[in-house]
């Protein structure tokens, strides 16, 4: 008796949760946000808000995370704007927060229907999860599974937020920090108009680290093949 509602209640959350996708995909694609999603309107735009600059794009960073826009162009846009240092620690924080945002929506609208369907052959997997939940999120994010529908994929588990929270923020230091380094490298070379400064070592340093990030997921899965 109890079952009941617990899926009718489950399945009008997780009607929410879809049309919130849907609504989410549809205001990015096919609204006049997208065109605010450029390195030049974004940067006119904090310009104009001045010292509030980093705080308002972690924002923006956050947000566009829960609407589904990609989290390497936000990483990006951060790079060409703040350069690789700052940018990484924006653009790190501003995942963090958004990434923390989308598994809040997963857990509070998809859980409950998540459970009720889970039957005995999945349920040890839930289980698994909840148990394993650091090591599970920290290795998906090191071999890059997709960002943002794991964000809200892993709030239908039984996972920890603790535990995703801290596999997520250890998981993608690494590929944010060489993303935005060779990114914020490269526009920094643009703007000084030091042309070249293209053959310095820092030049080829970035551009090593950045190539090296697309090997990481295969080393990952090579070293933990050979653990196990």
């Amino acid at each position: 008796m109890q079952t009941e509602p617990s899926k009718s209640s489950g399945g009008l959350k997780a009607l929410f949760l879809g049309l919130f996708i849907v609504g989410a995909i549809v205001l990015i694609r096919f609204s006049p946000v997208k065109d605010a999603l450029t390195a030049e309107a974004l940067d006119t735009f904090l310009q104009s808000v001045g010292f509030w600059a980093p705080l308002v794009y972690v924002l923006v960073y956050a947000v566009g995370i829960c609407l589904f826009i990609p989290g390497t162009l936000l990483t990006g846009l951060g790079a060409a704007i703040f350069g690789p240092y700052w940018g990484f620690l924006w653009a790190w924080t501003g995942a963090m927060i958004g990434s923390a945002g989308a598994f809040v929506i997963g857990r509070t609208l998809g859980r409950e229907l998540a459970a009720s369907l889970i039957g005995d052959r999945l349920k040890k997997y839930d289980e698994a999860i909840e148990r394993n939940g650091f090591a599970t999120v920290l290795y998906l994010r090191l071999v890059y599974f997709p960002f943002t529908p794991m964000n809200f994929g892993m709030g239908l588990t039984r996972i920890r937020f603790r535990d995703y929270l801290v596999g997520t923020g250890l998981g993608i230091i690494v590929g944010t920090f060489i993303f935005t380094f060779a990114i914020g490298t490269l526009k920094e070379v643009w703007a000084s108009g030091d042309w070249g400064q293209l053959v310095s070592f820092k030049i080829f340093f970035s551009l090593a680290l950045f190539i090296f990030s697309f090997f990481i997921p295969v080393l990952i899965k090579r070293f933990k093949g050979h653990a196990a």
